[in-house]
């Protein structure tokens, strides 16, 4: 048995990363889904294991330190080793730097516990027993950790900083048998965006980004499982996607621009 530990797995891409792995190897996979919302988790842990694969399920806050470990002890406790741990809890927002008062901009440091540092508590914690089982470490980090994206700059923050993390632990793994795949998704069809925070740090209730051409979560969760099987670097995901980040070290005004008329027009900078 292999066993994946999945953050953010109550809905989105964890969730369907953990249908499409619980579907792909039944009893073969051993699924620790973790994420705030317990009665999520339980849902997504119940459509799992009809279709084969042992779940325990984890109700934590990754933006804590002591929760983050205390998932791994409970993940080794389930089922006794970790062979993948997918980095995916994260926490979305929209605003304009310009229209964030002072005493709102605490929720930068908020944003930045949930998708940054979340991610290194969990790997810290799970690394020797990944050591161990010459496992795997997947990140999904985004588009705008690769290209700033206007309107975004907490989140392009967290997610380059997510980016810079990995590729460095990367190098660190080298001859450890632990691989690293960070995944980019772009836009895709969830509600992150609707409950990432606003200017005065609230749920935002709408995207700030146009969603026509967004990407499915099945075959988001699909690409990123795929690479994670190959052991791939990276999957950035989209032409378009691959295209502007080797465009942005040639034309980089470009790409800016083309990032602007991603923005919904009453969101862009004015």
């Amino acid at each position: 048995m292999r066993v994946f530990v999945i953050t953010g797995a109550s809905d989105g891409i964890g969730a369907e990363m953990a249908r499409q792995l619980a579907a792909a190897h039944g009893a073969q996979a051993g699924l620790v889904l973790a994420a705030r919302s317990a009665d999520k988790l339980w849902a997504v842990a119940g459509q799992c294991e009809k279709l084969g694969s042992p779940c325990h399920v984890a109700a934590i806050d990754v933006s804590d330190e002591a929760q983050c470990r205390a998932l791994i002890a409970q993940a080794l406790a389930a089922f006794g080793r970790i062979d993948v741990l997918v980095n995916n809890a994260g926490m979305s927002a929209h605003a304009l730097l310009a229209d964030v008062q002072p005493q709102d901009l605490h929720w930068y440091q908020t944003l930045m516990a949930i998708n940054l540092w979340g991610s290194v508590w969990c790997t810290h914690a799970a690394l020797p027993h990944l050591k161990a089982s010459r496992g795997q470490l997947v990140a999904v980090s985004s588009l705008a950790g690769l290209v700033g994206v206007p309107g975004r700059t907490a989140y392009s923050a967290s997610k380059f900083a997510m980016t810079g993390f990995f590729e460095a632990l990367r190098a660190e793994l080298r001859s450890s048998g632990v691989s690293v795949t960070i995944a980019y998704p772009g836009v895709v069809a969830t509600a992150i965006r609707h409950r990432g925070f606003n200017a005065r740090g609230q749920a935002a209730g709408a995207s700030g980004l146009k969603e026509d051409k967004a990407m499915s979560v099945q075959e988001c969760a699909r690409l990123i499982i795929e690479a994670m099987n190959g052991r791939r670097r990276e999957v950035v995901m989209g032409a378009k996607a691959r295209l502007g980040r080797f465009a942005k070290l040639i034309v980089p005004g470009m790409v800016e621009k083309a990032a602007l008329a991603a923005l919904k027009e009453e969101v862009r900078p004015r």
